[in-house]
């Protein structure tokens, strides 16, 4: 049996949230993504992307589903695994 001597303690503090800076990668990436996804109207067409892994769809759903949820709307998307390309599209 092995004890420690645990002699650090962790130090926590709160600081303004004005203070941390955080980098808006996501929505810079997926920004053509977002703005495609803004002019699709329910019913109409859907955004077909091609992706090259299964991580980059994850990554786009995410993008996608994070991004009409704060403008309260939803969008579906299918994936096409034979031509490796996802569809995004407005559900009536």
């Amino acid at each position: 049996m092995y004890y420690y001597n645990i002699t650090n303690k962790m130090e926590i503090k709160f600081v303004k949230r004005s203070v941390v800076k955080s980098s808006k990668k996501r929505s810079s990436k997926f920004k053509p993504l977002l703005e495609a996804i803004e002019k699709l109207k329910p019913g109409g067409q859907a955004a077909e992307v091609p992706y090259s892994n299964d991580k980059s769809v994850n990554s786009m759903r995410t993008a996608v589903y994070q991004f009409c949820r704060q403008k309260d709307y939803t969008v579906k998307s299918r994936r096409d695994s034979t031509n490796k390309k996802i569809y995004f599209y407005r559900d009536k």
